[in-house]
């Protein structure tokens, strides 16, 4: 089973982040050119929350909020669900599912060193699955 500092690696280190006082507009516009759907909110270099298109839909689009007057800090969620390097896929799938959410931030020693998607994990085990099924099918052959 691949380790979350694997996928890590795989994924890139490069992290999408807003500040808590930026407008939403702006948020949503940095998740939209990335093609991802949530956000980091960083204070300074502290995480300070995290955004996603849920808080977006239910805390600004359902309360008719203005996206261009409403600041990050009013929608995010916190305090953040975070992983570390050392938890497992299975765990944080886990976390996942119980907590109905779809991103971990990766954190060690206040130190944010990347964010997993439900995506990342689900193709992270997929691709393990395919790796024993392959090793299982040459087994057979030999």
């Amino acid at each position: 089973m691949r380790t979350i500092e694997q996928i890590l690696k795989e994924k890139g280190s490069e992290l999408y982040r807003v500040g808590p006082d930026e407008p939403v507009l702006e948020a949503i516009r940095i998740m939209a050119d990335k093609h991802v759907g949530a956000l980091l909110v960083m204070q300074g270099d502290a995480l300070a929350g995290i955004l996603s298109e849920r808080d977006y839909a239910r805390k600004v689009v359902l309360m008719g909020r203005s996206s261009a007057d409403t600041p990050v800090a009013q929608i995010m969620s916190s305090p953040v669900t975070t992983v570390t390097r050392a938890n497992s896929v299975n765990e944080c799938l886990e976390l996942m599912t119980d907590r109905r959410i779809r991103h971990l931030p990766v954190v060690e020693n206040g130190r944010v060193l990347g964010m997993l998607s439900i995506g990342d994990l689900v193709k992270a085990v997929i691709d393990d699955q395919r790796h024993h099924i392959e090793e299982l099918e040459r087994f057979i052959r030999t």
